[in-house]
C-alpha cells in the first residue's frame, strides 16, 4: 500500500546506527513478543503472517514511525486480538495495570509441544508452509528480462514502491507460493509462481548509485511483465545479420541459372573422338584406327579390321583386355 509504512528506498531518516555485537533481543519482553507473534497466540489459524503485515500497515503513521521494531509487533498483536474478538481493549488495559502494580507477578505460560515442533519444522524448512502445487506453468525462466508493474494498491502488497516500473532479470524460481495480496485480506491463497529478480542499483536510484551493484528481491508472477523494449533491441540487432544472409542466398540463386546454362551448353557439344594407337599394330605394319568414343559400335581401321572404339591405356590393352595380334 502507498503509505508511510512502505519506507524502503526512502531517505531523510538519518544514518543507520550499527551496533557492535548486537544481541538478538535487547529486553526480555522482546523475546516474549516474538514468541507470541510466531505462535499467533490467541488468534484463529487463518490469521497468518500476511494478515499480520497488513495490520502493521494500518497502524497510525506517527505511532509506527516512533515505535521500535518489536513495539510495532506488539501493537499489531493487540489490534489482531481486538479485531477477532479474542480480547477487548478494556481487558488489555486492565491486565497491563495489574502487571504495572505487581512487577513480580508470574507470567502465564502454556506448554504446547505439537505447536513447538511445527514451528521448528517451519523455520528449518524456510517457511515452506506457504509453498503450494499449481497446474499453471511458470511464465518466466531464468535469465528472462522483465519489468516490474507500476501497481498502486489500496491494500497489502509485497511489491515495494521503490521497485515498481523497473527493469530486471529473473535469477531464481521458487515454485508457487501463497499470494499475500489476497491472503492478507481473507480473499483466498491464490498461489502464484515466485521468482528472485535482480535489479541494478542505478535503475533504482540513478547514476549516483554504485555502477556494479544490484538488489535481489522476491516477487510474485503477477507483479512482472516481459521487457518488450529488451526484446525489440534483440530483434534490431539480429536484422543486419538476417539481411546479409538473405543477400548471400540471393547472390547464390542468381549464379545457379548461369551455371545450369553453361552445363547445358557443354552437354550439347559433340563428344571428341578418341584415337587408339597400339604399339602392336604399329609393329605389324597395320594402320592405326580412329573411332568415336561411343560404347556401342566400333569403327574400321585403314586395314579394314574393326576396332573396339574404346579408349586405350597405351599398353596394348583396351578396356582392360589384351589386343589380338594381326596375322
Amino acid at each position: 500500500m502507498n503509505s508511510v509504512h512502505d519506507i524502503g528506498g526512502m531517505d531523510g531518516f538519518g544514518p543507520i546506527q550499527r551496533e557492535a555485537d548486537e544481541p538478538v533481543f535487547h529486553e526480555p519482553w522482546e523475546s516474549r513478543v516474538f514468541g507470541m507473534f510466531i505462535t499467533r497466540a490467541g488468534l484463529p489459524p487463518a490469521a497468518g503472517f500476511d494478515a499480520a503485515r497488513h495490520r502493521l500497515e494500518r497502524l497510525d503513521p506517527i505511532k509506527y514511525l516512533s515505535s521500535s521494531y518489536y513495539e510495532r509487533w506488539l501493537a499489531g498483536l493487540e489490534s489482531a486480538l481486538i479485531g477477532t474478538g479474542t480480547l477487548s481493549r478494556d481487558e488489555i488495559e486492565a491486565r497491563m495495570a495489574q502487571f504495572a502494580a505487581d512487577p513480580e507477578l508470574p507470567m502465564p505460560r502454556r506448554e504446547d509441544p505439537a505447536q513447538a515442533e511445527r514451528l521448528v519444522n517451519v523455520f528449518s524448512a524456510g517457511r515452506a508452509e506457504s509453498q503450494r502445487q499449481i497446474r499453471q506453468k511458470a511464465r518466466f525462466a531464468l535469465g528472462d528480462k522483465i519489468v516490474t508493474r507500476n501497481l498502486n494498491p489500496h491494500g497489502h502488497t509485497r511489491l515495494p514502491r521503490y521497485t515498481r516500473g523497473k527493469p530486471g532479470v529473473i535469477v531464481a524460481h521458487h515454485g508457487a507460493h501463497v499470494f499475500p495480496d489476497t491472503n492478507a485480506h481473507g480473499l483466498g491463497e491464490n498461489p502464484q509462481h515466485l521468482y528472485t529478480v535482480r535489479i541494478a542499483m542505478r535503475e533504482l536510484w540513478g547514476g549516483d548509485a554504485e555502477p556494479n551493484e544490484s538488489v535481489l528481491i522476491d516477487l510474485w508472477e503477477s507483479y512482472l511483465e516481459k521487457d518488450k523494449a529488451a526484446g525489440k533491441s534483440r530483434v534490431q540487432k539480429a536484422m543486419p545479420a538476417a539481411k546479409k544472409a538473405v543477400a548471400k542466398s540471393s547472390a547464390r540463386a542468381a549464379k545457379m541459372p548461369a551455371r545450369a546454362a553453361s552445363s547445358k551448353r557443354s552437354l550439347a557439344k559433340p563428344l571428341p573422338s578418341v584415337t587408339v594407337t597400339s604399339p602392336l599394330a604399329q609393329k605389324s605394319g597395320r594402320g592405326t584406327g580412329s573411332a568415336p568414343a561411343s560404347r556401342g559400335g566400333g569403327a574400321k581401321s585403314k586395314g579394314g579390321r574393326a576396332t573396339s572404339g574404346r579408349g586405350s591405356t597405351g599398353r596394348g590393352r583396351i578396356s582392360g583386355k589384351p589386343m589380338r595380334r594381326s596375322r
